[in-house]
C-alpha cells in the first residue's frame, strides 16, 4: 500500500507553479479590469490545482496500464511501481476532477454557465492526455493542450470571473504563462525521451529529437520574457516580469548543454519556481496599473 508521501509524491508538486501562475496572472488581469474576488480568486484556484492534480494521477493510471512506467527516471509512479493498484488511482483522479468541478460548477452560477463546457473540455483534456484509446500526449500534442488550457483558458478564465471580461493584455500574459507551463512539460518529456521512445510514446521531444527540443525548449523560454515586452507600452508595470530572467539561465543553460536523466528532475523544479516567480511580477504589474 502506498503510504501518504508516496501519494504526495505521484502528484508531482514540481508541476503545481503551473497550476497556480495562470490564476495569479488571471487575477492581476482582472484588477487591472478593475474587478477582484477573493472568492471567486480562490475557487479558479481550487479548480486549476484540482485539474493539476488530477492529470498527475490520470498520467499515474494510464501510463502505468500500459506499461510506460516500467522503467523510469523521474519520481515514483504508483501503478507502474506496484504501489496502488490501477482502480485506486483511477478512482483519485477522478475524485480530483469532481472536486474541480464543483468548483467550476460554483463559478458558473456565479458569473456564466457557458464555463461549464469550458469546464468539461479541460476535464476531458485531463484525461486524454493519456488516457482513452488514442491520448494525444502519444501523439506529440501535450504541449499544444498544455498551451492552450494551462494558458489562454486558465488565465482568461480567471480573467472572466474577476471582470466579467477579458482584454488583448490579458491574452498576451496568457500566451506567457502557457510557454512557461510548455516548458515544464518539454523538460519532463525530455527527461523520459529515450524511456518513452522504448514505449511507443511518441511526445513532441521524440518527435523533434533531442537537440531540437533542447533549442525549442529555450524559445519557449525567451518567448514568455517577449511577452512582457508586448505588455509593456501599455503596461509598464510589467516589466517587473523580467526581474525572473536569473531564474531563467540555470534551466535553459542546463538543458541547451545536454542535461539527462535526474539532471532534468532539477530543471523541472527550477523551471516551475521561474513560472511562479515570472507570474507573480507579471501578475503584480498588472495590478499595479489599476492602482498607479
Amino acid at each position: 500500500m502506498a503510504t501518504a508521501q508516496q501519494w504526495i509524491q505521484a502528484a508531482r508538486p514540481r508541476t503545481l507553479p503551473a497550476a497556480v501562475a495562470p490564476v495569479l496572472v488571471g487575477t492581476g488581469a482582472g484588477i487591472d479590469l478593475g474587478g477582484f474576488s477573493w472568492l471567486r480568486g480562490g475557487l479558479a484556484l481550487i479548480v486549476s490545482l484540482a485539474l493539476q492534480v488530477g492529470v498527475n494521477y490520470a498520467n499515474d493510471y494510464s501510463d502505468g496500464v500500459r506499461g510506460t512506467d516500467t522503467v523510469r527516471v523521474g519520481p515514483t509512479r504508483l501503478v507502474g511501481a506496484g504501489l496502488a493498484t490501477p482502480g485506486t488511482v483511477k478512482r483519485a483522479a477522478f475524485a480530483c476532477f469532481g472536486v474541480a468541478g464543483l468548483a467550476g460548477l460554483a463559478l458558473a452560477a456565479m458569473t456564466s454557465w457557458w464555463l461549464v463546457p469550458v469546464g468539461l473540455a479541460s476535464v476531458a483534456a485531463a484525461w486524454f492526455y493519456t488516457g482513452g484509446p488514442k491520448p494525444y500526449g502519444y501523439a506529440g500534442l501535450g504541449e499544444l493542450f498544455v498551451f492552450v488550457f494551462f494558458g489562454l483558458v486558465a488565465v482568461l478564465g480567471t480573467t472572466y470571473v474577476q471582470a466579467g471580461t477579458v482584454t488583448l493584455w490579458a491574452v498576451i500574459a496568457a500566451i506567457g504563462i502557457g510557454l512557461l507551463a510548455c516548458a515544464l512539460l518539454m523538460a519532463n518529456n525530455l527527461r523520459d525521451v529515450h524511456t518513452d521512445v522504448d514505449a511507443g510514446k511518441r511526445t513532441l521531444a521524440v518527435l523533434l529529437g533531442e537537440p531540437l527540443s533542447r533549442k525549442v525548449f529555450a524559445l519557449m523560454i525567451v518567448g514568455a520574457f517577449l511577452a512582457v515586452l508586448a505588455l509593456s507600452p501599455s503596461h509598464p508595470w510589467c516589466l517587473l516580469g523580467f526581474l525572473a530572467v536569473p531564474l531563467a539561465v540555470l534551466p535553459t543553460r542546463a538543458v541547451l548543454r545536454g542535461a539527462r536523466g535526474r539532471d532534468l528532475i532539477t530543471v523541472l523544479g527550477q523551471t516551475g519556481r521561474l513560472e511562479f516567480v515570472y507570474a507573480v511580477l507579471v501578475g503584480a504589474g498588472l495590478a499595479l496599473e489599476a492602482w498607479t
